[in-house]
């Protein structure tokens, strides 16, 4: 019987003794990229319900605070201003 254990390769299989560093630093990747993956899907299903998110109701005094910063940077004159803000209450 020729090379005795382990095929040929002796204990430590084809890549010798650096094979348990390998082995390391791919699982690594793999479970920090699982991680990766979990936080970046939480973070995209909670970014929907956060700050300017209209959803179901609510979603007017956002509009009023984006409508009066374009007033107050003199975007829309106060006619288009009291016209939006008339259609928003409806």
């Amino acid at each position: 019987m020729m090379g005795g254990c382990c095929g040929g390769f002796g204990w430590y299989g084809a890549y010798g003794s650096w094979s348990w560093i390998i082995n390391l630093v791919f699982s690594l990747l793999v479970f920090g990229g699982l991680i990766w993956l979990v936080v970046w899907a939480v973070r995209r299903m909670t970014s929907a319900s956060g700050p300017g998110f209209s959803g179901l109701g609510g979603g007017s005094s956002a509009a009023r605070e984006i409508l009066q910063a374009r007033y107050a940077r003199g975007e829309i004159t106060r006619e288009e201003y009291q016209q939006m803000l008339d259609d928003l209450n409806r």
